[in-house]
């Protein structure tokens, strides 16, 4: 399919590539070309996008060669391409000859090999251009560098959907995250936490599944903010199903973020090594709706070992789906209850939520002689001034005044040369003796 995507660039249709792996590949070619090269590392700052069909730089390539041989989250993976660069384990990995990584066990290595044989670098980065996306590296201007946190977990790519800039984007974010079977009651909290982040320009990140991150998403959209989901499937394969429109709403409005390239599904698994990325990607995750084995307590977790902040909107204690935001509040967590609360933690300096306090009633107001009067009058029946002076500890003309400040205000009404309090409720629930 030709056409041209958000920057420009024809969006040609990708190139066919063959399968040969008898001569070390080039991975700015894909598997089917076997002429070495050797380059110069990429520098940090990433040039134009590259037409479809074009070569891609080789540090590019081979590492999106590897999204599609290598498990997302695998720290061993990691640690081979800490050491050996993305060029050179693309060779290994594609070649059976090659000497196996350091430490590497021989099972594991024919096993990713396997893979290797269905890499198609060039085949992949087009198909993505194709969408309107990009594939981002380590080292690109657009690598959000707190995703380095994550150590040898650390994705070796992104593919990403939607024209904000990612990097600037996760400056300002928050996760939003929950059950998956939640409650009306859950659904409307992540939808209005979301709506209010929003509004005061953070972006929501969350995981595009049923219930609470379908919810966060819908409500940041229906503010006009900015919202990226991560997926667990390639860029292009919406997961679930039901959500192929909201999705395509996302990457229209917002990012949508995969570790794994195009066409790929998602496992068990890699649901959970997504949660990692949201994890890591915002400043704080907030918990809406989990019961005690849940996804979005992995992230949670997780989001607390790196550093990060993480929150909790309580429920019903009688909730099974709010059990485990419940625990999570006995930990390390920080209970919040809307958006204000939220960036108060991960906010800047001053970013404080407004002070809460009840409704002002006008006996708030009276001066403390006037409420010793107030009190000093019995819940049922009448009593004259002096009385009335004894009990407030005021002498008899100080009462006497109070009293008709009180008459003005409508606290207490005369009979004869008595007082009694006027029947209203307000007034009554506060009273010293005997109120209800």
């Amino acid at each position: 399919m030709n056409g041209i995507d958000a920057w420009g660039f024809a969006t040609d249709g990708p190139e066919p590539a063959g399968n040969r792996r008898d001569r070390r590949p080039d991975p700015t070619a894909g598997p089917g070309h076997a002429t070495p090269t050797t380059t110069e590392p990429r520098p940090a700052t990433a040039g134009p996008r590259p037409v479809a069909g074009e070569a891609p730089e080789p540090q590019r390539a081979a590492r999106a060669a590897l999204t599609r041989i290598l498990e997302p989250g695998d720290e061993t993976t990691g640690r081979w391409l800490r050491d050996m660069g993305p060029e050179a384990l693309w060779h290994t990995l594609s070649d059976d000859d090659a000497d196996l990584p350091k430490g590497a066990g021989p099972a594991k290595v024919a096993g990713l090999r396997l893979r290797a044989t269905r890499a198609r670098p060039t085949a992949d980065l087009d198909a993505v251009t194709a969408l309107g996306g990009r594939f981002i590296c380590p080292g690109d201007d657009e690598w959000p560098g707190q995703l380095d946190d994550l150590g040898d977990a650390r994705p070796i790519g992104l593919w990403v959907r939607g024209t904000a800039n990612l990097r600037l984007w996760a400056l300002r974010s928050v996760a939003v995250v929950g059950a998956r079977a939640c409650t009306e009651y859950g659904a409307h909290l992540a939808t209005t936490l979301s709506a209010g982040l929003a509004d005061r320009g953070w972006t929501v990140v969350s995981g595009a599944a049923y219930g609470v991150d379908g919810a966060a998403h819908r409500g940041t959209l229906a503010a006009d903010g900015a919202t990226i989901a991560v997926m667990a499937s390639g860029v292009d394969h919406p997961y679930p199903r039901g959500h192929t429109e909201l999705i395509g709403r996302i990457a229209g409005q917002g990012l949508v973020v995969a570790e794994l390239p195009p066409g790929d599904h998602p496992t068990r698994s890699r649901f959970i090594q997504r949660n990692r990325v949201i994890a890591a990607l915002t400043r704080g995750t907030v918990v809406v709706e989990a019961e005690l084995r849940s996804g979005s307590l992995v992230t949670a977790r997780r989001a607390q070992t790196l550093g990060r902040f993480t929150m909790g909107m309580p429920g019903p204690v009688t909730s099974g789906l709010s059990a485990g935001v419940h625990q999570l509040l006995r930990g390390e967590a920080a209970v919040v209850t809307d958006a204000d609360e939220v960036i108060e933690l991960v906010g800047s300096i001053g970013d404080l939520a407004p002070e809460r306090q009840g409704q002002t009633r006008i006996r708030d107001l009276l001066d403390p002689v006037a409420t010793l009067v107030l009190e000093a009058l019995p819940a049922r029946g009448t009593a004259d001034t002096g009385h009335l002076a004894q009990e407030a500890g005021a002498p008899r003309d100080v009462t006497r005044a109070k009293l008709f400040e009180l008459l003005s205000l409508g606290f207490v009404q005369r009979c004869g040369d008595r007082w009694e309090l006027a029947r209203r409720a307000e007034t009554t629930a506060g009273s010293r003796r005997g109120g209800t």
